[in-house]
């Protein structure tokens, strides 16, 4: 077995107070923008209630992440599927377009929200956040990334 033979290992995100992990797919102003918006508010995120932080694109590629103990390009691909999945389920249904998609599961929550046309927030939430408490927090933190966003457009 040669070195080029080796799989790359995968890596976990850091902490919140550790700092940022960026992943950087291809297209590099977009990226750049957004894990630029990401850093910029990351000292305001509600560190009690949310543990995570993904910005992804419509097709499920990372962006850029403020998590830890995630694998984030899976949760990437499940959220671009959820977002899908709720346009659909919303326009069935006649509610409109969808403002966000929420999993309540044992020790926390997750919701996918559309941040634009073109990509969407991922927010976990940190283990006993009550629903209440995690809804505020999340969608802070989507009218903080969009504001930082719109600010650099």
């Amino acid at each position: 077995m040669t070195e080029t033979d080796v799989l790359p290992t995968r890596r976990r995100g850091t902490s919140l107070a550790a700092g940022l992990a960026v992943v950087l797919p291809p297209n590099g102003a977009e990226k750049q923008a957004m894990t630029e918006a990401l850093h910029q508010i990351h000292d305001r995120i509600d560190t009690v209630a949310i543990n995570g932080v993904l910005v992804v694109t419509r097709d499920g590629v990372v962006l850029c992440a403020l998590t830890r103990d995630v694998e984030n390009e899976s949760v990437a691909a499940m959220a671009a599927a959820a977002a899908g999945l709720a346009a659909q389920f919303s326009a069935r249904a006649g509610i409109g377009g969808p403002r966000g998609v929420f999993v309540e599961g044992d020790t926390g929550q997750v919701g996918v929200f559309p941040v634009d046309t073109n990509t969407v927030l991922v927010v976990l939430s940190a283990r006993n956040t009550t629903m209440g408490m995690y809804n505020v927090a999340a969608k802070q933190v989507l009218a903080l990334l969009q504001h930082e966003i719109t600010t650099r457009r």
